[in-house]
């Protein structure tokens, strides 16, 4: 009997502790969907438990009186639920797990696939075991005997929960705060199952896998979901203080526009706007029609559609706007500020009544009194930053305001008494290597002080390397009024920035498009032209150190190629041409100015070896000629002489004369040839 005394103890103390957490109404109730998966699956590893618990206590009884043979059948059923009631405690942990690390965006397909695959093997065997022993059996006597399979599926789920125990300590291991007790519990959790199966193996008589069972539900109930709890109400509490300041917030499904009202103020309830609704975009373009001033109706109904509201939102965290409301009869001004919640399907929408701060300046300053740090931060900042730092400019006393996850693992301190201290610290952990040096300039106190008194702000565009990435962030600094503090912003800036090298990137991209030839891929007239005009200003300026050279070349028999052969035979030619040339001048630009004209400015290196490249030129060009292969360029060089060249346009008409003397020399050449084979034959 004491066997099933566990059982049964493990159940009520099962029942008292997650009373809520076994309550559908609970995982429903949650907003967020990572959450309400979470929440489900939970759930039903708690089901599975209590079902095993109860399989696990009814055989403690039943086996008490394995000797009744009207029993046996009972006895056998109860035992085969026992193995399934088992399976399903690891399936639906396992997929506890999986959906817990969703959360974090850490996907475990493979784990869930394997258990899913054991849970199915498993189920298998207890068919075949009714025919085929394989898991238990019961004698002749009707005792229970364990079979080899038996081990082999505890071995194979003790397997399961050491991968799951291991993985979840080593997350763990690289979180922070309350996120890693609770890592940590989960993953003790599928440790000490781990550790009551073994015991189970050993002694398959004794209830140690329900032992395992319970200890690992109050571990999680203790650490987890106690932990989860206390901080809902915190946020709970933050967000209701928070809209003590506001008139009313909305929390809107972008996709369907399903809404919830959080809170309102006395006089807009007053006004009977719906607290929820199915269709947030038009009921409130109906509301603003009714209430709002006259003059400002069209506006405001043109707000409140979900294009442009996600349009408004783009690269941005937030947008606000204002218009009059008509409040007992009176238009008072509200002020209305849009943002995403962090799970990117929600609008979060709160209004504010600002008509006494636009109307009466003693009550702005009566409110600026309330909280002094905060106002001059409001006054001296125009923007949210990711990161805000109130420092004291005297003695160096900090307090940091908000934070996001740009830092990756570093802990962001909110406050300390040494801000240049802790800054070069951090700087050495996060702080690109190439940008440390300028960053530690820029937080010199006496740098600061000195930039300010002419400027209202300083700032510095840098990068962080975070997880092994880079990303882009803007620092702001600026003085408060009374010029005790500074005020230091950080700003994530990342996508920005890459958008920007992005356009640049594609901007680039198409002026090099617009400066080359289509045809030979080589540069175009137009690049020539910029070149040309380049050259000539320096010439102009006195820079006479530039030596250069240009080469004018012209494609012979390009006309009689199109007009015997065709155009097509007619385009390779010249791109045989234009290939000829950039393999001879390889290290300076070739440009094709017309149909069959190129020309080449040498420089560097060739311009060194000009004449050799140019007899190898005319030797290739010869040698084509006589074999009937290949291009025959007509092609003349033009040396720049600082001492009586003033025009590029001079150079090029030299090296066009030239060009025109070879050509006809190629010309004669060719005839001469032509009557020597007539002479031959």
């Amino acid at each position: 009997m004491y066997y099933s005394c566990i059982g049964i103890l493990a159940l009520i103390i099962h029942f008292i502790i997650n009373r809520e957490p076994l309550s559908r109404s609970r995982a429903v109730a949650m907003k967020d969907e990572a959450g309400r998966r979470v929440a489900f699956r939970y759930r039903h590893f708690l089901l599975a438990s209590v079902c095993y618990y109860v399989s696990d206590g009814a055989w403690g009884v039943l086996y008490e009186h394995h000797d009744i043979p009207l029993l046996f059948p009972v006895i056998y059923s109860d035992t085969v639920f026992y193995f399934i009631f088992m399976f399903l405690t690891m399936l639906t942990w396992i997929r506890y797990i999986v959906a817990y690390l969703d959360k974090r965006r850490l996907r475990s397909k493979a784990l869930l696939y394997s258990v899913w695959a054991m849970f199915t093997l498993g189920m298998l065997y207890l068919m075949i075991n009714r025919f085929h022993p394989f898991i238990f059996y019961f004698n002749e006597n009707h005792e229970y005997v364990p079979e080899r399979g038996r081990y082999i599926a505890f071995i194979l789920q003790i397997a399961v929960y050491m991968v799951t125990s291991t993985y979840m300590l080593y997350i763990a291991h690289r979180t922070n705060g309350q996120e890693r007790i609770r890592y940590y519990a989960v993953g003790l959790t599928s440790l000490v199952m781990e550790l009551f199966q073994i015991l189970q193996i050993i002694y398959p008589l004794l209830p140690f896998y329900a032992m395992g069972l319970l200890i690992g539900t109050c571990v999680i109930h203790s650490f987890v979901e106690a932990g989860e709890r206390k901080e809902k109400e915190i946020y709970d509490n933050i967000a209701r203080s928070l809209a003590e300041d506001y008139e009313a917030m909305y929390y809107i499904d972008i996709e369907t526009g399903e809404y919830s009202e959080f809170s309102t103020s006395i006089e807009y309830d007053s006004m009977n706007v719906p607290m929820a609704g199915r269709d947030f975009y038009s009921e409130t373009r109906e509301n603003a029609v009714r209430y709002a001033h006259p003059d400002d109706r069209e506006f405001a109904e043109s707000l409140y559609y979900k294009d442009t509201m996600l349009k408004n939102l783009k690269d941005r965290k937030s947008y606000s706007y204002k218009y009059r409301i008509m409040v007992g009869g009176e238009p008072r001004y509200f002020r209305f500020t849009v943002l995403l919640s962090g799970d990117g399907q929600h609008f979060v929408l709160y209004e504010k009544d600002i008509d006494d701060e636009i109307t009466a300046e003693s009550m702005r300053l009566e409110s600026q009194k309330k909280n002094i740090t905060f106002s001059r931060i409001a006054e001296s900042l125009a923007s949210n930053y990711d990161v805000i730092y109130y420092v004291d400019i005297m003695n160096s006393e900090y307090v940091g305001y908000g934070s996001n996850d740009i830092y990756g693992q570093l802990e962001v301190r909110q406050k300390g008494r040494d801000f240049y201290g802790e800054a070069i610290k951090d700087i050495q952990q996060i702080v690109h290597k190439g940008d440390r040096e300028i960053v530690m300039e820029f937080l010199n106190p006496d740098h600061m002080i000195s930039s300010l008194d002419n400027k209202k702000r300083l700032s510095l565009d840098y990068r962080l390397t975070v997880n092994g990435r880079t990303r882009y962030v803007r620092m702001t600094v600026r003085k408060t009024s009374d010029g005790t503090h500074f005020i230091i912003g950080i700003e994530d800036i990342d996508a920005e920035i890459r958008k920007e090298k992005q356009v640049l990137k594609e901007l680039n991209t198409e002026k090099e498009l617009a400066r080359r030839d289509e045809l030979t891929g080589t540069k175009n007239k137009t690049a020539y032209t910029e070149l040309e005009k380049s050259v000539q200003t320096n010439m102009d300026n006195g820079m006479d150190y530039l030596s250069f050279a240009l080469v004018v070349c012209d494609a012979n028999n390009l006309k009689q190629i199109n007009d015997n052969v065709g155009h097509v035979a007619g385009d390779e030619y010249i791109r045989a041409s234009s290939r000829l040339l950039c393999d001879i001048f390889d290290h300076s630009p070739v440009f094709r100015v017309g149909g069959d004209e190129f020309v080449v400015f040498l420089r560097g290196s060739d311009y060194a070896i000009r004449d050799e490249l140019m007899e190898r030129l005319h030797s290739q060009v010869r040698a084509n000629q006589k074999n009937d292969s290949g291009p025959v360029l007509a092609a003349g060089m033009a040396v720049y002489t600082p001492e009586t060249d003033s025009l590029v346009s001079e150079i090029f008409d030299r090296a066009d004369r030239a060009m025109y003397e070879d050509k006809q020399s190629i010309k004669e050449e060719a005839e001469s040839g032509r009557q020597t084979s007539g002479r031959i034959r």
